[in-house]
């Protein structure tokens, strides 16, 4: 049987439905039980857990260090997960997924310019609107324009451009390391999954990870 091998972005440990699968309030518990379910799969089923350095592995770190996690759950990313540096250099892919990763940004960067102008042009209508009845006072009516256009602008300029694609460094070594080792991409990431099933690669979603480990190692004490 070959080897599992898993690849890890930091939502396979942080996000919120991972939480919500285990039952748990906090990062914290998640983490911790998180950890314990990969340490006895790498023990009992020599299941092995990557995670990219250090783009992913300082996000994940700094992360749990920011939510108060103890310092024992750390000591466990440090012993269970297996940190390497993916080889950017020997790495190949495919010419065709850099031509539609550039034809898509290029999509997006244009769908995000729409929009701006849209955007400008709704600020104008309404700041014209509010202040012809009643003559408001300029400032107030810029103010109440600006801040509702700019928080709407803001969540669909945000999705336009990063919604479902690789928008940082990590994402993209999550993809890289994963196909060097042949592991599963885990994540709960809408461009990561993406990418990820473009590449060939195997997708976990984060939520479903401890259970399919859970369910290995289940499978085991039977025997």
């Amino acid at each position: 049987m070959q080897k599992q091998r898993f690849c890890l972005d930091t939502t396979a440990i942080t996000d919120s439905d991972v939480r919500k699968s285990l039952g748990v309030s906090n990062i914290s518990e998640s983490a911790e039980k998180i950890m314990d379910i990969i340490a006895q799969a790498r023990v009992q089923l020599d299941i092995s857990c990557h995670i990219p350095y250090d783009t992913v592995y300082k996000e994940l770190v700094g992360f749990l260090t920011r939510e108060g996690c103890a310092p024992e759950t750390l000591i466990k990313v440090d012993t269970w997960l297996v940190k390497k540096t993916p080889n950017r250099y020997e790495i190949k892919i495919p010419a065709e997924i850099f031509y539609e990763y550039i034809k898509d940004l290029r999509e997006r960067i244009n769908k995000g310019m729409r929009i701006s102008e849209n955007a400008m042009y709704e600020t104008a209508l309404e700041a014209y609107i509010l202040s012809k009845p009643d003559e408001k006072d300029r400032e107030d009516v810029l103010n109440e324009v600006l801040s509702k256009t700019v928080n709407s602008f803001r969540v669909k300029y945000r999705n336009a451009l990063r919604g479902g694609t690789l928008d940082s460094a990590p994402d993209l070594d999550v993809l890289l390391l994963a196909k060097e080792l042949d592991a599963a991409v885990v994540a709960n990431d809408e461009g990561i999954e993406k990418w990820a099933q473009r590449l060939g690669l195997r997708f976990v979603n984060a939520r479903d990870f401890p259970f399919i480990l859970q369910e290995y190692l289940d499978l085991w004490d039977k025997k």
